[in-house]
This record gives structure tokens, sequence and C-alpha cells, in this order.
């Protein structure tokens, strides 16, 4: 979510992954891999080139976070209930009818917090998070990363073989 925010301010430019992934401190390979889903979720574009990289594939308005965590996380359940109420040691071979009958209590609760954070997830988007970071950080701040986006491009565009 961070590398996307920077995606935001970045606008047209592309950011290679390894510079956003220096810039936020985690390792390249790695967020490589999370941009790879991204891109395959149509979140990301990626371009090609010596000043290729990746920017988003849509408004910031129209990426939810919920979008986000389903391409990397794909859409699987949070909790995976394992039925262990029929397994009691007191109902032997067989557990009675009213033991197992409908949904487990516990998965019940689990079902309806993964619905309230799926919606929670759903209703804010990155432009929302951009607005929330951009009104904490001072000014200087964007024009700062910028300046270091832009050295590490002069950097790459000068340096032969890349």
């Amino acid at each position: 979510m961070h590398c996307l925010l920077w995606l935001v301010d970045a606008g047209d430019t592309p950011l290679s992954c390894r510079d956003l992934a220096v810039l936020q401190g985690i390792s390249p390979t790695f967020l490589a891999k999370i941009f790879t889903k991204l891109e395959k979720a149509g979140i990301v574009q990626a371009t090609e080139g010596v000043r290729g990289g990746y920017g988003l594939a849509l408004s910031p308005r129209d990426i939810s976070v919920l979008d986000v965590v389903d391409a990397i996380e794909g859409k699987k359940p949070l909790f995976d209930c394992q039925e262990v109420r029929g397994r009691c040691a007191l109902f032997g071979d067989q557990a009675p009818a009213w033991a197992t009958a409908g949904t487990c209590s516990i998965h019940a609760v689990m079902l309806r917090a993964e619905e309230a954070m799926r919606k929670t997830l759903a209703a804010q988007s990155l432009a929302d998070i951009a607005r929330a970071v951009g009104g904490k950080a001072p000014p200087a701040f964007a024009d700062d990363v910028r300046d270091w986006i832009d050295k590490r491009n002069a950097f790459r565009a000068r340096k032969p073989g890349t």
C-alpha cells in the first residue's frame, strides 16, 4: 500500500520496483512478487526501458484497499473452520445432531467479522489514503521524494548497460 501511494504522487512518471523498495526499506525481490500480482489484477501497469517502471492502471479513487488485498492475498477466507464440534471425546463415534447442526457459532462470528472487514476495505480507496497521508506530511516532503526519484532516474539513464 505504501508503494502504491508513491505511484499516486508520481502521476504519469513510472517508478521502478527497485526504487520503490529502496524508498520503503523493503526487499526488492519481495516487492517484485507483489507488483506482479498487482499487475495481473489490473491495479498497476508496467512500462519497459531505462525509465520504465510501474504506474497506476486506474485512478486512485477507483482502487479500493480490498482490491489490493484481494490481488495480493487472493479471495480466500481469513478463517478456516476445522469443524471440531463433532470430535468431542464424550461423543464417541457419533456426535449428536445438536452438536453439529447449522453453522459453527465460532465460524459464524468469524464470517460476520470478515464481512465487516471486507466492507470497510471496499469503502476506502487509494485516493482516500493518499489524501490522509498528504495531510500529515509537510509539502516539502513530496518535493524531496520527487528529487530523490529524479536523481535515481538520471543516474540510471547515465549508467551504461542498464
